[in-house]
């Protein structure tokens, strides 16, 4: 029984010591691998996936960018901004179109990566389509937690799309979902006050900066209704915001070939 006492004492101290050389991301239950030639962290936080890019030479402060929905599609400003120190993560809301059940497991996501990965307390969220649901929404509840917003054709109204009440195509199936993501009924959904356009108050008094890329010709979130109209009623408000439109273009391609332009401005903010 000595022995055993003796043996187990002697162990202990080099389990700890061993648990402490573990690198940081694996204490905190994280999946290492790469992404683009980049370090990339996979976690659950509260029961849904996220991820966190590294950059090879973080920035001073450790800037980062949300992506809301879609990662890795059409990343070209993502990369440029890692090349330039910032991180990009993201977090699996799927299906949830914004409603305040995924903005509180977003909450829970900030929360995560700037206890646990020390990132800056300011982000710049970036809405691609029916990312800006997610990304406008979160921005107006946490506007003291948002430097500025990347929006690229992105969805500022759910009538719109996947409700198809515009000019767009819609999505019945999406429109479903969305209705039960948000426990509306039909009548309630179309009545609903607080869709981005409805609801830039807030965003505009904290003069969060904005940058927005879109189609001329998208099809299926058509520009007048959601980034023309939000365009037109931030500025109203005195927001601070950038439209980018491609002539002729439909909702893809995402982005711009050359990220520059959506780049400098999120570096000016």
């Amino acid at each position: 029984m000595r022995l055993q006492k003796t043996i187990m004492h002697r162990l202990i101290p080099l389990f700890l010591a061993s648990i402490a050389l573990l690198p940081a991301a694996a204490q905190n239950g994280a999946r290492p691998s790469t992404w683009q030639g980049h370090e990339r962290l996979d976690f659950t936080v509260r029961g849904r996936d996220g991820l966190l890019i590294l950059p090879a030479h973080p920035a001073p402060g450790l800037p980062w960018i949300w992506r809301t929905e879609f990662f890795g599609h059409e990343p070209q400003a993502d990369l440029a901004l890692l090349a330039l120190g910032f991180h990009v993560a993201y977090l699996n809301v799927q299906n949830l179109y914004g409603a305040p059940t995924a903005l509180d497991a977003m909450d829970a996501f900030y929360d995560h990566l700037t206890k646990n990965h020390h990132l800056g307390p300011k982000t710049v969220l970036e809405g691609f389509s029916r990312g800006g649901l997610f990304a406008l929404n979160w921005a107006t509840r946490h506007p003291e937690r948002v430097a500025s917003l990347y929006l690229d054709a992105p969805v500022c109204d759910f009538k719109s799309w996947p409700g198809g009440r515009g000019k767009g195509k819609g999505s019945p199936a999406d429109w479903e979902r969305c209705k039960a993501a948000y426990g509306l009924t039909e009548a309630q959904a179309l009545a609903y006050p607080l869709n981005p356009v409805d609801n830039l108050a807030r965003l505009a008094e904290a003069k969060i900066p904005i940058v927005t890329v879109c189609g001329e010709a998208d099809s299926v979130v058509p520009y007048p209704e959601n980034s023309g109209l939000l365009a037109e009623r931030y500025q109203k408000l005195g927001g601070p915001i950038k439209v980018i439109l491609k002539p002729g273009v439909d909702h893809h391609p995402h982005s711009l070939k050359d990220p520059t332009p959506i780049v400098s401005f999120i570096l000016a903010h």
